[in-house]
Protein backbone atom coordinates (compact mmCIF):
# COMPACT_ATOMS: atom_id res chain seq x y z
CA UNK A 1 0.00 0.00 0.00
CA UNK A 2 1.09 3.59 -0.57
CA UNK A 3 0.03 7.14 0.11
CA UNK A 4 0.50 9.51 -2.84
CA UNK A 5 -0.12 13.26 -2.71
CA UNK A 6 -0.63 13.82 -6.44
CA UNK A 7 3.04 14.38 -7.19
CA UNK A 8 5.03 11.95 -5.05
CA UNK A 9 4.69 8.84 -2.92
CA UNK A 10 4.78 9.93 0.74
CA UNK A 11 4.92 6.46 2.30
CA UNK A 12 4.57 2.86 1.22
CA UNK A 13 4.77 -0.67 2.55
CA UNK A 14 4.98 -4.11 1.00
CA UNK A 15 2.94 -7.09 2.10
CA UNK A 16 4.49 -9.77 4.26
CA UNK A 17 2.88 -13.07 5.10
CA UNK A 18 1.08 -14.26 1.98
CA UNK A 19 -1.46 -16.23 4.01
CA UNK A 20 -2.47 -13.44 6.40
CA UNK A 21 -3.90 -10.80 4.04
CA UNK A 22 -6.96 -9.98 6.13
CA UNK A 23 -5.10 -9.71 9.41
CA UNK A 24 -2.26 -7.54 8.13
CA UNK A 25 -3.91 -5.17 5.67
CA UNK A 26 -5.83 -2.82 7.99
CA UNK A 27 -2.88 -2.27 10.40
CA UNK A 28 -0.57 -1.70 7.41
CA UNK A 29 -2.93 0.92 5.97
CA UNK A 30 -3.00 2.72 9.33
CA UNK A 31 0.81 2.57 9.58
CA UNK A 32 1.37 3.93 6.04
CA UNK A 33 -1.11 6.76 6.61
CA UNK A 34 0.68 7.63 9.87
CA UNK A 35 4.11 7.59 8.18
CA UNK A 36 2.73 9.94 5.51
CA UNK A 37 1.37 12.30 8.17
CA UNK A 38 -2.17 11.68 6.99
CA UNK A 39 -5.40 10.36 8.45
CA UNK A 40 -8.19 8.41 6.79
CA UNK A 41 -10.29 11.51 6.04
CA UNK A 42 -7.38 12.86 3.93
CA UNK A 43 -7.81 10.02 1.40
CA UNK A 44 -9.24 11.28 -1.90
CA UNK A 45 -9.03 8.12 -4.04
CA UNK A 46 -8.41 4.41 -3.51
CA UNK A 47 -6.58 2.26 -6.08
CA UNK A 48 -6.04 -1.50 -6.06
CA UNK A 49 -4.43 -4.10 -8.27
CA UNK A 50 -7.24 -6.44 -9.26
CA UNK A 51 -5.01 -9.26 -10.45
CA UNK A 52 -4.47 -11.70 -11.84
CA UNK A 53 -3.36 -13.29 -8.59
CA UNK A 54 -4.27 -15.69 -5.79
CA UNK A 55 -8.00 -15.83 -4.96
CA UNK A 56 -7.77 -14.85 -1.29
CA UNK A 57 -5.36 -11.97 -1.77
CA UNK A 58 -7.43 -10.50 -4.58
CA UNK A 59 -10.68 -10.77 -2.63
CA UNK A 60 -9.18 -9.13 0.45
CA UNK A 61 -7.64 -6.28 -1.56
CA UNK A 62 -10.69 -5.58 -3.69
CA UNK A 63 -13.15 -5.76 -0.78
CA UNK A 64 -10.94 -3.45 1.28
CA UNK A 65 -10.75 -0.94 -1.60
CA UNK A 66 -14.51 -1.08 -2.14
CA UNK A 67 -15.18 -0.65 1.58
CA UNK A 68 -12.78 2.28 1.91
CA UNK A 69 -14.18 3.96 -1.19
CA UNK A 70 -17.77 3.56 -0.03
CA UNK A 71 -17.16 4.58 3.58
CA UNK A 72 -15.05 7.61 2.62
CA UNK A 73 -17.18 8.56 -0.39
CA UNK A 74 -14.16 8.64 -2.71
CA UNK A 75 -13.53 7.19 -6.19
CA UNK A 76 -12.02 3.72 -6.49
CA UNK A 77 -9.71 2.52 -9.26
CA UNK A 78 -8.95 -1.04 -10.35
CA UNK A 79 -5.81 -1.79 -12.38
CA UNK A 80 -4.38 -5.00 -13.85
CA UNK A 81 -1.50 -5.91 -11.53
CA UNK A 82 0.68 -6.92 -14.48
CA UNK A 83 0.30 -3.39 -15.93
CA UNK A 84 1.74 -2.00 -12.69
CA UNK A 85 4.87 -4.13 -13.12
CA UNK A 86 5.15 -3.16 -16.80
CA UNK A 87 5.03 0.54 -15.89
CA UNK A 88 8.47 0.15 -14.30
CA UNK A 89 10.07 -1.47 -17.34
CA UNK A 90 9.76 0.43 -20.63
CA UNK A 91 11.11 -0.66 -23.98
CA UNK A 92 9.69 -3.69 -25.62
CA UNK A 93 8.42 -6.05 -26.52
CA UNK A 94 8.62 -7.90 -23.20
CA UNK A 95 6.53 -10.22 -21.09
CA UNK A 96 5.53 -9.76 -17.47
CA UNK A 97 5.12 -13.06 -15.61
CA UNK A 98 4.08 -13.56 -12.00
CA UNK A 99 3.75 -16.73 -9.96
CA UNK A 100 0.36 -18.36 -10.50
CA UNK A 101 1.30 -21.36 -8.35
CA UNK A 102 0.52 -24.88 -9.60
CA UNK A 103 3.67 -24.59 -11.78
CA UNK A 104 2.05 -21.85 -13.89
CA UNK A 105 2.51 -18.13 -14.49
CA UNK A 106 0.14 -15.23 -15.03
CA UNK A 107 1.46 -13.28 -17.99
CA UNK A 108 0.89 -10.44 -20.44
CA UNK A 109 2.85 -9.16 -23.44
CA UNK A 110 3.79 -5.48 -23.61
CA UNK A 111 5.21 -3.08 -26.14
CA UNK A 112 6.49 -0.31 -23.95
CA UNK A 113 3.83 0.27 -21.33
CA UNK A 114 0.97 -0.88 -23.59
CA UNK A 115 -0.42 -4.36 -23.01
CA UNK A 116 -0.87 -6.04 -26.40
CA UNK A 117 -1.78 -9.56 -25.29
CA UNK A 118 -3.11 -11.10 -22.09
CA UNK A 119 -3.50 -11.35 -19.24
CA UNK A 120 -3.48 -15.13 -19.35
CA UNK A 121 -2.29 -18.11 -17.34
CA UNK A 122 -0.05 -20.85 -18.73
CA UNK A 123 2.74 -23.24 -17.89
CA UNK A 124 6.16 -21.58 -18.36
CA UNK A 125 7.14 -23.93 -21.20
CA UNK A 126 3.92 -23.08 -23.07
CA UNK A 127 4.60 -19.35 -22.63
CA UNK A 128 8.19 -19.78 -23.87
CA UNK A 129 6.89 -21.63 -26.95
CA UNK A 130 4.22 -18.99 -27.58
CA UNK A 131 6.69 -16.09 -27.39
CA UNK A 132 10.16 -17.54 -28.07
CA UNK A 133 13.09 -15.29 -27.20
CA UNK A 134 10.97 -12.49 -25.72
CA UNK A 135 12.46 -11.29 -22.43
CA UNK A 136 10.37 -11.98 -19.33
CA UNK A 137 10.26 -9.85 -16.17
CA UNK A 138 8.68 -10.53 -12.79
CA UNK A 139 8.64 -13.17 -10.07
CA UNK A 140 7.43 -15.83 -12.52
CA UNK A 141 10.45 -15.15 -14.74
CA UNK A 142 12.78 -15.65 -11.80
CA UNK A 143 11.03 -18.84 -10.65
CA UNK A 144 11.24 -20.39 -14.10
CA UNK A 145 14.49 -18.85 -15.37
CA UNK A 146 15.48 -22.26 -16.72
CA UNK A 147 12.59 -22.08 -19.21
CA UNK A 148 11.84 -18.37 -19.68
CA UNK A 149 14.19 -15.68 -21.06
CA UNK A 150 14.44 -13.98 -17.67
CA UNK A 151 15.52 -10.34 -17.54
CA UNK A 152 16.27 -8.14 -14.53
CA UNK A 153 13.42 -5.96 -13.39
CA UNK A 154 10.79 -5.62 -10.69
CA UNK A 155 9.50 -8.86 -9.19
CA UNK A 156 6.19 -7.69 -7.73
CA UNK A 157 3.80 -4.78 -8.35
CA UNK A 158 4.62 -1.62 -6.40
CA UNK A 159 1.86 0.28 -4.61
CA UNK A 160 3.80 3.50 -5.20
CA UNK A 161 3.87 2.86 -8.96
CA UNK A 162 0.15 1.99 -8.87
CA UNK A 163 -0.67 5.24 -7.03
CA UNK A 164 1.50 7.38 -9.30
CA UNK A 165 0.07 5.76 -12.44
CA UNK A 166 -3.54 6.19 -11.33
CA UNK A 167 -2.84 9.82 -10.38
CA UNK A 168 -1.34 10.44 -13.84
CA UNK A 169 -4.11 8.57 -15.67
CA UNK A 170 -1.47 6.19 -17.08
CA UNK A 171 -3.38 2.93 -16.56
CA UNK A 172 -6.41 1.45 -18.26
CA UNK A 173 -8.84 1.01 -15.39
CA UNK A 174 -10.79 -2.18 -14.78
CA UNK A 175 -13.92 -2.89 -12.73
CA UNK A 176 -13.26 -3.35 -9.03
CA UNK A 177 -13.66 -7.11 -9.06
CA UNK A 178 -10.97 -9.77 -8.86
CA UNK A 179 -9.45 -10.69 -12.21
CA UNK A 180 -9.50 -14.47 -11.93
CA UNK A 181 -8.05 -16.41 -14.82
CA UNK A 182 -8.79 -19.84 -13.40
CA UNK A 183 -11.92 -21.62 -12.39
CA UNK A 184 -12.19 -22.21 -8.64
CA UNK A 185 -10.96 -25.52 -7.24
CA UNK A 186 -14.29 -26.07 -5.53
CA UNK A 187 -17.40 -26.82 -7.56
CA UNK A 188 -21.01 -27.52 -6.75
CA UNK A 189 -21.85 -31.22 -7.01
CA UNK A 190 -23.63 -32.18 -10.20
CA UNK A 191 -25.70 -34.90 -8.57
CA UNK A 192 -26.74 -35.85 -5.08
CA UNK A 193 -24.99 -38.77 -3.42
CA UNK A 194 -27.14 -41.62 -2.20
CA UNK A 195 -26.52 -43.35 1.08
Amino acid sequence: MAVHDGSTTLASATGEGAMAHGELLAPAIARVLSEAGAVMRDVTDVAVGVGPGPFTGLRVGVVTALTLGASLGVPTHGVCSLDVLAAEVGGGPFLIATDARRKEVYWALYDGRSRIEGPAVDRPDALAALHPGVSVIGRGARLYADVLSSREGPLDPSAGVLAAGVTAGAFAELPLEPLYLRRPDVAEPTSLKRA
